[in-house]
């Protein structure tokens, strides 16, 4: 997919002096495969039944990614309750839904397609797995994250229990400490996640936990790129939107990691140019919702102002990619 930008960012005059300034890309960074996915639904979902489509909260949290595909006929609303009488497409957003989502979009009769990333679908699964086996389940997470939301919304109320910080780890008194289980949000920090686990194991050593671990491979890579980067440079500046958790999580990263500063921008609009005028070497990265057009746009608002020299920084190396849902990779029916 091709996503194009018109921005006219605020300049800074640096031209007297137009100093150097060393820029460490971080890699991997921007789209992952589950957001690339979700997009792809929606496209795809125009081309072949035509506007309007109808997408139940921001397909992936990025603006400039959900105005793109309003400008192509994407309709996005919170509720189904806001979807009058229609036979166009509902997609439901990649970071996943209650269960009773589906049910009453089911009982309206409305066409749905399912966009959950397939790694969420997996936490869905596991925990319900969890739940038949009678365990009760603790799912670290955010609340009111939509993730989140999805995830307790597979199970009856009260079956799972939202630990957020290692204090709740601490004081979580479960009904029957012998017979839990954990799941964990897809975009979290790996290093707070990590010392969550470690307490909840210290407590409740008989707890059973994910065959492999719900942070994807996408925060985590992108977390160990900006980790790799971060205390090399006076800035590291983070792509994405301000209700993207991985995105959020990058800064922390940064910051922790020892880079001197770190900012959340979602483009080069947002940049606080005063913030650079001490930097020499600027730290770049991008959360797994944010297009690279959006950090072509701050390469090049930085070449604008200064003498840029480039080094890519990359510590993994991606090629996953999702199948699409069958109803969009049938034959269009002559």
């Amino acid at each position: 997919m091709v996503f194009m930008v018109d921005s006219s960012p605020a300049r800074v005059d640096f031209s007297q002096d137009r100093r150097p300034l060393n820029i460490l890309m971080a890699a991997p960074r921007g789209f992952c495969a589950g957001v690339d996915r979700a997009i792809q639904i929606v496209e795809m979902a125009l081309a072949r039944f035509g506007p309007p489509v109808y997408v139940r909260h921001e397909i992936v949290h990025n603006r400039f990614v959900v105005d793109q595909l309003k400008a192509k006929g994407a309709i996005f609303v919170e509720e189904l309750d806001e979807i009058g009488e229609t036979d166009a497409p509902v997609i439901f957003s990649a970071h996943g839904v209650p269960k009773s989502v589906p049910e009453t979009a089911a009982a309206r009769n409305l066409f749905y397609i399912d966009a959950t990333c397939p790694l969420v679908t997996k936490v869905h699964r596991e925990a319900q797995a969890h739940f038949e086996a009678g365990r009760q389940i603790l799912l670290i997470g955010h609340a009111g994250h939509p993730e989140v939301l999805g995830t307790t919304g597979q199970l009856p109320p009260g079956t799972v229990t939202l630990i957020e910080t290692v204090e709740d780890a601490r004081r979580v008194a479960p009904s029957d400490p012998g017979n839990l289980a954990y799941a964990t949000q897809t975009t979290l920090s790996v290093e707070d996640t990590a010392e969550i686990i470690a307490t909840l194991k210290d407590r409740f050593p008989q707890m059973a936990e994910p065959r492999k671990q719900d942070i994807c491979y996408a925060t985590t890579n992108r977390q160990a790129a900006v980790r790799r980067i971060a205390s090399r440079c006076d800035l590291v500046l983070v792509i994405g939107a301000p209700n993207s958790s991985n995105s959020n999580r990058l800064v922390e990263v940064a910051l922790r990691a020892g880079g001197r500063d770190a900012l959340l921008v979602q483009g080069a609009g947002d940049i606080p140019w005063d913030r650079l005028r001490d930097v020499a070497t600027l730290g770049i990265s991008a959360g797994a919702s944010a297009p690279e057009v959006l950090v072509d746009e701050v390469v090049a608002a930085c070449r604008e102002r200064f003498d840029v020299t480039i080094e890519t920084v990359t510590t993994a190396e991606e090629n996953i990619a999702f199948n699409v849902p069958r109803v969009l990779r049938e034959p269009t029916p002559a």
